[in-house]
């Protein structure tokens, strides 16, 4: 779900400005969209109510990344969305306007797959990014 609409407190607009702030320390160049998705009734069918997704775009082509945007869906738990969101995942895009060209999932050993991988540099940073974006969204405390 587009980061935007999905922003119900001040915790959560907090920790969500936070995020674009994490990623433009990484990558200056690129612009923040909160509002990745079209809103239509065919996109609105893979509404996820347990995600923020937000895209960066760069000025162009980035050689480093292999892409020019990056798309990020933050899995939240549905237990604490409504009200400070807790992060249990990340997936990290590389786009083009063809498609996907890399994947980036906080699962397992948070290895990158895809046809057309960054430069071996970017992959610490991408990593960090995940790191950091977990720090952000507090640890869920189930009781």
């Amino acid at each position: 779900m587009n980061a935007s609409h999905q922003v119900n407190s001040v915790a959560c607009a907090h920790a969500l400005a936070s995020a674009v702030t994490l990623v433009k320390q990484h990558f200056p160049a690129a612009s923040p969209n909160l509002t990745p998705w079209r809103d239509d009734p065919e996109t609105r069918k893979w509404f996820e109510k347990e995600t923020l997704d937000l895209a960066f775009h760069f000025p162009g082509w980035s050689p480093r990344l292999q892409c020019r945007s990056l798309l990020l869906q933050l899995r939240l738990s549905s237990e604490e969305i409504e009200c400070v969101p807790s992060l249990i995942g990340v997936l990290m895009r590389g786009m083009t306007y063809e498609g996907e060209r890399w994947r980036l999932a906080t699962v397992g050993n948070w290895e990158l797959s895809g046809s057309y991988l960054p430069h071996p540099s970017q992959i610490p940073k991408l990593h960090e990014i995940c790191r950091d974006l977990f720090i952000l969204f507090p640890a869920a405390s189930y009781s």
